[in-house]
């Protein structure tokens, strides 16, 4: 896995491609690409109307994770209406909103699949729409063409915070025998298929002492809000002497009773790592492990460290992404930023549970930008929720739609090319592993 370092990539502004279009301007020379892409550009362009309601219809009823009652309806009902005779599972392996769709040629091929989330002020009903529409794409080229294969598409509950939705997918077997996995991410900032995202944990942290009267004989007591005082320090200092990847967060739950005069028993908090890659966390967690006991040995209090794994860093396949970047290029009317040359990585500080997907099988996790909103705010504010509800972020949508479906159908048709994917993916992990040694 070749590490290219921070790749910033800047924001020129938007132009309004929303308005109407004869055709794609085709700049790849391909007949391959042609042929195909084509039919994909044309076929989404048909059902935007329908795509459209179901965008607005998850962006304007949000719903909590694991909660998503309403977005897992409408989706499932629609999917049964299609034509193409999709075999729907909904409330699959054992999550009420969790819901599995699955095309099959009845040929021997590769198994293509998209993920769908749903709901939040992060653009999940975009997510959820370019995915879709991607699906349903690669599907009618498949039966255009009498192409071999399998095409899936997961309802993916609770990405957001730790829920995992796609972890607990992952260890029930839903993606065994699956090819790869498709999806994408919107923001303001960046335009990337080669997108790499942080691995995360949660550290809760209880501080045990003993109480005493803060005048009267304050000596007879251990004071637990004085050794997580001492751990917030340390791990302030910390912060000096950490990369530019990592990332705490330090949030102090219990700071003791509301009494002034007294040593205090009991405190805690809660903290949030982030790093670049599930190495480099681990290392991170131990350093900050460490400055919270040293609050522990300096006062004489006990301290309890509960871990609760996050998400592992996602790691982008550079064949899918190739071919990614070639469908996006192909369309009209490309909107700023461009992609970047030469195969570089967007790093976003965030995490998501598409990353330990990718450390499971070939994975693009496509980031693209939507025009702002007039705080310019990014994903998790108001100021984006409205943004991500705009007609000119969902012709964004059905752009990437359109790049995802030209991957997925790039997989499904070019000798090789799998073979190719799944061999980057083996060096990616076996450097991964390397790291981890």
């Amino acid at each position: 896995m070749e590490d290219d370092g921070y790749v910033l990539v800047p924001r020129d502004g938007f132009e309004d491609c929303s308005g109407n279009h004869d055709g794609p301007d085709w700049v790849d020379g391909s007949n391959h690409s042609y042929n195909f892409y084509e039919e994909i550009y044309t076929f989404i362009e048909t059902l935007a109307d329908s795509l459209w309601e179901l965008n607005h219809f998850i962006h304007e009823n949000p719903e909590l994770a694991f909660e998503e009652y309403k977005a897992h309806q409408i989706l499932t009902d629609f999917l049964r209406s299609r034509e193409e005779k999709w075999h729907v599972t909904p409330s699959a392996y054992g999550m009420e909103t969790a819901w599995i769709a699955v095309y099959d040629s009845g040929q021997k091929g590769p198994a293509v699949s998209f993920n769908l989330e749903m709901g939040h002020a992060c653009g999940h009903n975009l997510i959820a729409t370019a995915s879709l529409a991607a699906g349903l794409a690669t599907v009618e080229v498949m039966k255009r063409h009498n192409l071999p294969g399998k095409v899936l598409l997961f309802g993916t509950p609770g990405e957001e915070g730790l829920g995992g939705g796609k972890i607990r997918l992952l260890k029930k077997g839903a993606y065994r025998g699956v090819d790869i996995s498709l999806i994408s991410h919107p923001g303001i900032l960046n335009n990337s298929p080669l997108v790499r995202t942080t691995a995360f944990a949660r550290l809760e942290v209880e501080y045990f002492g003993r109480a005493a009267h803060g005048a009267k004989n304050p000596w007879m007591g251990i004071n637990a809000l004085d050794a997580l005082v001492v751990s917030y320090n340390a791990v302030s200092a910390l912060r000096q002497q950490t990369k530019p990847g990592d990332v705490i967060g330090v949030a102090i739950t219990n700071g003791g009773e509301q009494a002034t005069n007294i040593i205090h028993a009991y405190a805690a908090c809660v903290c949030m790592i982030h790093s670049t890659t599930s190495s480099r966390l681990a290392e991170l967690q131990e350093k900050v492990a460490a400055c919270f006991r040293a609050g522990a040995v300096a006062t004489g209090a006990t301290v309890n460290i509960t871990v609760t794994p996050g998400y592992q860093d996602h790691v982008p396949n550079r064949v899918l992404a190739a071919s990614y970047e070639k469908y996006w290029n192909m369309l009209p009317c490309p909107p700023n930023p461009p992609i970047p040359g030469g195969g570089r990585f967007t790093w976003v500080s965030s995490s998501t549970d598409q990353g330990d997907l990718s450390h499971a099988l070939p994975s693009v996790n496509a980031s693209f930008a939507i025009p702002p909103g007039p705080g310019r705010g990014q994903p998790h504010s108001p100021d984006f929720e409205k943004a991500s509800g705009s007609k000119l972020a969902f012709a964004r949508a059905l752009r990437v739609g359109k790049a995802l479906a030209g991957t997925a159908v790039d997989v499904l048709t070019v000798p090789g090319l799998l073979d190719d994917i799944k061999r980057q993916w083996r060096r990616d992990m076996e450097a991964i592993n390397e790291l981890s040694e």
